[in-house]
């Protein structure tokens, strides 16, 4: 895959995308991007812009963001909190021990965690997403739902994970929709306020039916990361 520099912020963009949405008719948007760690602020104003675009342009609309981690720039985070999205949303995407294999820092998962446990801290509504069948062991995977819901995590989604390119980790096994359901139980049981576990599931799907579960949302207690060793 070529790699290079990324272009400028296109300055228009919160507002094209809130105009997309109104075209498209969406009362619920969830909002996502790459990866600008060639910003100072890893590219949060531009949230930041684009949610206050798509309450001017659409009156009512739900607004999920779907974030990365900026970096651990608490203030970047904080300017995203600030901008009252209804779900922010920041993916985990593996357990601790399989960072390696998603070529990520080991120390990347409690970087997340702490995002999470920000963002919940000053009055997000939070979401996290896993992907198995990367070779994760059963341990490893029901202390990371811990460590999410210890993080005061309330949604969740799971998902197989499939290899994009040849040059990403392999498939280790493929999940069956069963064992999915069972450990969709198990979230439930550990407290999150939904789930949505499967083999298709992705970080957006059916992501305005969870939203409406948050009445359901326990008001769990949030810890500091280095409570979660």
């Amino acid at each position: 895959m070529a790699k290079g520099l990324p272009r400028p912020v296109a300055d228009d963009e919160p507002g094209q995308v809130a105009e997309a949405a109104a075209v498209l008719g969406l009362s619920y948007v969830v909002v996502t991007s790459v990866t600008r760690d060639d910003l100072a602020d890893g590219g949060a104003f531009h949230f930041v812009r684009t949610i206050a675009a798509l309450r001017e342009r659409i009156p009512g609309v739900r607004i999920e963001v779907l974030v990365p981690d900026f970096g651990g720039d608490a203030e970047a985070l904080r300017s995203v909190v600030r901008a009252a999205p209804d779900i922010l949303n920041h993916n985990l995407e593996t357990t601790e021990a399989l960072y390696p294999a998603l070529n990520r820092p080991a120390a990347n998962y409690r970087r997340s965690l702490e995002v999470l446990r920000r963002a919940k801290e000053q009055g997000a509504v939070t979401k996290s997403g896993l992907m198995i069948g990367l070779g994760e062991l059963e341990d490893d995977l029901l202390r990371t739902l811990r460590d999410l819901r210890a993080s005061g995590c309330d949604l969740l989604t799971l998902g197989q994970y499939l290899q994009p390119t040849r040059a990403h980790a392999p498939v280790f096994r493929y999940v069956a929709p069963e064992e999915f359901a069972q450990w969709k139980a198990v979230a439930l049981d550990l407290g999150f306020a939904d789930a949505e576990a499967g083999p298709l599931v992705r970080s957006s799907f059916h992501a305005h039916k969870l939203y409406d579960t948050l009445k359901r949302i326990p008001q769990s207690p949030v810890h500091a990361i280095s409570d979660l060793q």
